[in-house]
């Protein structure tokens, strides 16, 4: 199969609106797309359809327990698919279009496999146009996991999905890079008090806020039967040695160990500042400015993948404070290490 990579920097032009259409096509023909958000790129299927629901698990080897998000463009897919709580119309209010998924109780129109055989639905409305205006062209909601092979770093560029569906699938929409570079906040909405599933962009404050409620989170880890992505599996892990350290003293300390385990230096994903104060000739990939949490989760899955391409055995990644978004980049990362070094931040 020939995979076709089209670039839309508009999505108004006639050029654009073209690919659009082929690409509504594919979905209602059964196929599957890939498509950036504003969050990372999924791997999209008309959600009503279940064997090409069943392609996208096939497709990126993912367990059947593991259940899909489904997109949508407007309130009124929302109704067709979930039954809405209150708390849910308050959080919908404040944050969609956006980076925020909701898990609802589902309605008997949507197929079991995309809820893996739950009564509940994970579903969100994206704020990037290219994504609503495919959902719209297609006339259907779309189930989009991150456009990755499973266990794979998510992937934040069309280069990152053509890498590991070449020849699998027949088109990738190529929206450029990635605005946060992480997955979605779910939460699950279907009581009063909203819990957390997965972190992301939205984040903890801003929910209570929104609900007028304080926030419970859902011990992710030992998820027996998943509500949502990314509550169960290893995710991210790069094929190197992954370690995660706190500050200048530590990554010296475990460079100096891999390096001598290798025979290689190890690939370092440091602050800007930090990398300035690296002694010797390091291998390093600057992941933005100190404290600057956006660069770091737009560069986070680029990094890891990268890690990959240059068969770095091992890789370290510089910690970040573990509080507001840092929650989300900690919660990543942790998912990617070979193993967690517990250490205090050096003062």
């Amino acid at each position: 199969m020939e995979t076709k990579l089209i670039t839309i920097n508009n999505i108004n032009t006639p050029a654009a609106q073209a690919a659009l259409y082929e690409a509504a096509e594919l979905i209602c023909d059964g196929k599957l797309v890939a498509f950036p958000t504003e969050t990372v790129y999924g791997l999209g299927a008309n959600a009503l359809d279940s064997p090409a629901c069943a392609a996208i698990f096939a497709a990126k080897g993912r367990p059947a327990d593991n259940p899909l998000i489904v997109h949508i463009a407007d309130m009124d897919m929302l109704n067709e698919l979930v039954v809405p709580s209150p708390l849910a119309i308050k959080l919908i209010n404040a944050f969609w279009p956006g980076p925020l998924t909701l898990v609802l109780p589902k309605k008997p129109t949507i197929p079991d496999i995309v809820s893996a055989g739950l009564p509940t639905l994970a579903v969100r409305w994206p704020s990037l146009p290219l994504a609503t205006a495919l959902i719209k062209a297609a006339h259907c909601p779309i189930a989009a996991p991150s456009a990755n092979l499973s266990g794979r770093s998510s992937p934040t560029t069309a280069w990152h999905v053509y890498t590991d569906f070449a020849g699998k699938i027949p088109l990738i929409l190529n929206g450029g890079p990635t605005e946060i570079g992480l997955e979605s906040t779910v939460v699950d909405a279907c009581g009063k008090i909203p819990q957390i599933l997965r972190p992301g962009r939205v984040e903890e404050k801003e929910l209570a806020k929104a609900s007028d409620q304080p926030i419970s989170y859902t011990n992710l880890s030992s998820a027996k039967r998943p509500t949502a992505p990314g509550m169960k599996y290893r995710h991210y892990a790069p094929k190197g040695e992954m370690l995660v350290a706190h500050g200048l003293s530590e990554i010296m300390h475990l460079r100096l160990q891999l390096k001598e385990k290798y025979h290689q230096e190890p690939l370092l994903m440091v602050w800007a500042e930090t990398a300035a104060q690296l002694p010797g000739e390091a291998e390093v990939l600057i992941m933005g400015k100190e404290g600057d949490l956006t660069s770091y989760a737009r560069n986070l899955f680029a990094a890891l993948r990268k890690g990959d391409e240059q068969h770095f055995s091992s890789l370290i990644a510089e910690a970040v404070p573990e509080y507001g978004f840092g929650i989300a980049i900690m919660n990543r990362l942790n998912k990617a290490v070979s193993q967690k070094v517990l250490l205090k931040k050096e003062l």
